[in-house]
């Protein structure tokens, strides 16, 4: 454990304020949070130290990431197109064992992606972990409070920048517009699980819950001429993953669905009370081998609307989506990674036709769909310490926000492309 003296962490405040330009703000962020981290760090040993928890029951985490990324042709991360360090993720989580089947776990972010989602600081989850049954083949638990979305083949780890497998996911399932809807919800949630010898391991999840809505995420999946509010009305969700025994295969499928409504700002606004409902079905596979990893996700969903842009405005569509992707690990320390995804709209309207003849040409045919090609390479310098880059070529604009009313003035072109790099310690 670290342990931070009093004069280093008044240097450090010292110097933060000195770099007050916003040029400096990649320095002045790293900083903030070293000196965050090193005093929970402190605060923790002098804590275990006097006795008040037992260190071996409490757990405490953490990371540090920091990039540049680089979007020619979008608004993906910022609306001038220049070279930008929104690329920020730091981390605080901690868990303690309270009892033998009771545990608390939670985590803090701070997140700066630019345009992908809202800037600041949130809580990815808060909760209360029951182990209400546990034996040789059966295990239980009950999660209470602001839980994690473990449905997803990689929903659990896109909270964690070394857990996933590249720094921008593929936006065709793991969309960062809706990046802290998805991430989890204020609710309950169980999971039970199987291990049977002869047809291997088994895991069923089912949560139920609800996730705030803030002002900006309104802006960024509505648009800035929503004056609203915005809510989130429930969201069910169930998944069944399945590993055969001694396989290197996991196989599993989820469902989701959820309700939202738009209340219109009665003093004034561009649009009307609304309505909207979503349907979400995966089917995934992961192949973990000594060299080789593959991983894809095929999905369904079905979006309707009711209002919003008129009272009488009705949309009910099958937006259909999908990710095939490699990894190879070269040695030790390099990965390479390469991936494909599409994703379009409307099954029936593949090429956008339908979306720009509907909208009397407000709508450009190439927000319809969305198709992405990756390429990447993650190098561990250490044990603890990461350096990844990938390049991305992008056809489409099905997958920018804000998501109901598009910025086609910035957005118009169909082709783009983004480089990123990220330099990630944890601990």
């Amino acid at each position: 454990m670290l342990k931070l003296k009093a004069n280093t962490a008044v240097y450090l405040i010292l110097i933060i304020k000195k770099l007050s330009s916003r040029r400096h703000f990649c320095v002045r962020t790293i900083l903030w949070a070293f000196l965050f981290i090193s005093t929970c760090l402190s605060v923790t040993q002098a804590t275990a130290e006097h006795g008040y928890i037992n260190a071996q029951d409490f757990q405490l985490h953490g990371f540090i990431s920091q990039g540049l990324i680089d979007v020619n042709g979008s608004d993906f991360v910022n609306d001038d197109g220049e070279l930008s360090t929104e690329l920020t993720e730091l981390g605080l989580n901690a868990s303690y064992q309270l009892t033998n089947t009771l545990r608390f776990a939670g985590q803090v972010v701070y997140l700066d992606g630019g345009n992908r989602y809202e800037k600041g600081f949130r809580v990815d989850y808060a909760l209360i972990d029951w182990s209400a049954y546990n034996d040789q083949y059966w295990q239980a638990n009950v999660y209470l409070g602001r839980f994690k979305n473990n449905h997803w083949l990689y929903s659990s780890s896109r909270v964690v920048p070394f857990a996933r497998p590249s720094i921008i996911l593929p936006q065709s399932v793991y969309f960062d517009g809706f990046r802290d809807i998805a991430v989890g919800s204020d609710g309950a949630a169980i999971k039970i699980s199987h291990s049977n010898d002869t047809l291997g391991n088994f895991d069923f999840t089912l949560s139920y819950g609800s996730s705030p809505i803030s002002d900006e995420q309104t802006n960024i999946i509505l648009g800035d001429f929503a004056l609203g509010e915005a809510e989130q009305d429930y969201e069910t969700q169930g998944s069944f993953y399945w590993q055969p025994s001694f396989s290197p295969w996991r196989f599993g499928f989820s469902l989701l669905d959820s309700d939202f409504n738009y209340e219109k700002n009665t003093q004034a606004d561009f649009f009307y009370d609304s309505k909207f409902s979503l349907q979400f079905y995966t089917i995934n596979a992961l192949y973990e081998g000594e060299k080789w990893e593959f991983s894809g996700e095929i999905y369904q969903q079905r979006f309707v609307m009711n209002g919003f842009y008129e009272p009488d405005y009705h949309v009910d569509n099958i937006g259909q989506g999908f990710y095939l992707q490699s990894r190879y690990k070269v040695n030790k320390a390099l990965t390479l990674l390469a991936r494909y995804e599409n994703f379009y709209l409307d099954k029936d309207d593949k090429n956008g036709k339908k979306l720009e003849e509907n909208s009397a040409g407000q709508v450009p045919y190439y927000f319809g769909f969305h198709k992405d090609m990756t390429l990447g390479l993650n190098y561990d310098i250490t044990s603890n310490f990461s350096a990844r880059m990938e390049y991305h070529w992008v056809n489409g604009a099905g997958r920018l926000t804000p998501v109901v009313v598009p910025n086609k003035l910035i957005n118009n072109s169909e082709n783009w492309q983004m480089w990123a790099v990220q330099l990630m310690y944890w601990f």
